[in-house]
């Protein structure tokens, strides 16, 4: 059966994800076919949501926001991040996940970075952000600190996680790791130290940090700079940008230059896909998506030139 898939953003010409989930679902033999859908404006943004002529759809900047609110099942991942990244059609009813984080976790670990008892720091307020964070926190750092450019906004975005990942914990069974040696939500909640910050006032905590994303979209455009000043970089410690496909961002130019180990967005795309897949195999029940995820990994990199 022919179903079709998009991803759905703006601007959204760089993405890679038609050519790795097409590449994909070629291999299962699937008469799928993965699109862009490129609008411009909010308004038809929730025009197409709601038209739910769709299997299912990666979302991106900025709709991220509108697709949460168009879903009629919120799974934790989306609900803790207040926004969603991706959306399956079941039977008319849209479900909600945000992948950004165990895409952005996965892919570092991969590369051979580990966040058991290290200090992380997190930049950026919106869903993306927090997905990262909670994905973070769930691979066991001794801290994670949430930092943004209004320190007061950081603290109520902060507050609102620990309060609904406490919420959570209190009403369900304890929700377990998505990855063998990670945390459950429980013990996420119980041993991870969450704190809060501004780029200006949390400049020794940065400097400090042995791990610093940067999950905001500053690199997207020409000439942006790097969210935070990236003379409190060294060499020691490993940054991580979501930004992919746009050139050398201003962070990447500095954390490369102080000595840092430096990852772009492009390992995260690919590893948010692979669980993706996973997601709706769950979902759709079909068995040829069952590739296993380092093939599923070999297979999108491959097909988006990426040297992973």
């Amino acid at each position: 059966m022919s179903e079709s898939l998009y991803i759905l953003g703006h601007p959204i010409g760089h993405s890679k994800s038609p050519v790795m989930y097409n590449a994909v679902y070629e291999k299962a033999g699937l008469d799928w076919h993965y699109g862009f859908a490129d609008v411009p404006t909010a308004a038809e943004a929730e025009a197409f949501l709601a038209a739910r002529d769709f299997l299912s759809l990666n979302i991106t900047t900025p709709y991220k926001p509108e697709a949460f609110a168009a879903a009629d099942v919120k799974a934790a991942s989306a609900s803790l991040a207040h926004g969603a990244n991706v959306l399956v059609n079941h039977g008319g009813a849209l479900i909600a996940y945000n992948t950004d984080g165990q895409g952005c976790v996965a892919a570092l670990e991969r590369a051979g970075v580990s966040f058991a008892g290290k200090s992380v720091a997190v930049c950026g307020t919106g869903p993306t952000a927090l997905s990262i964070l909670h994905a973070v926190a769930q691979a066991g750092p001794a801290d994670v600190l949430l930092l943004g450019r209004d320190r007061d906004r950081a603290h109520r975005v902060m507050r609102t996680y620990a309060d609904e990942l406490g919420a959570l914990v209190g009403r369900t069974v304890d929700m377990p790791a998505f990855k063998e040696g990670h945390l459950s939500f429980a013990e996420v909640y119980k041993q991870v130290d969450f704190r809060f910050g501004s780029y200006d006032t949390s400049r020794q905590a940065l400097a400090a940090a042995d791990i610093v994303i940067d999950a905001t979209p500053l690199g997207m455009n020409p000439g942006d700079a790097a969210p935070f000043d990236t003379a409190l970089l060294h060499g020691g410690q490993t940054v991580f940008d979501v930004v992919y496909g746009h050139g050398e961002t201003a962070l990447a130019k500095a954390a490369r230059a102080a000595g840092c180990t430096f990852f772009d967005g492009a390992g995260m795309l690919v590893g948010q896909a692979v669980v993706t897949v996973g997601i709706l195999r769950d979902i759709t029940g079909v068995a040829a998506l069952g590739i296993p995820e380092d093939e599923l990994f070999r297979i999108m990199a491959d097909a988006a030139g990426f040297d992973l």
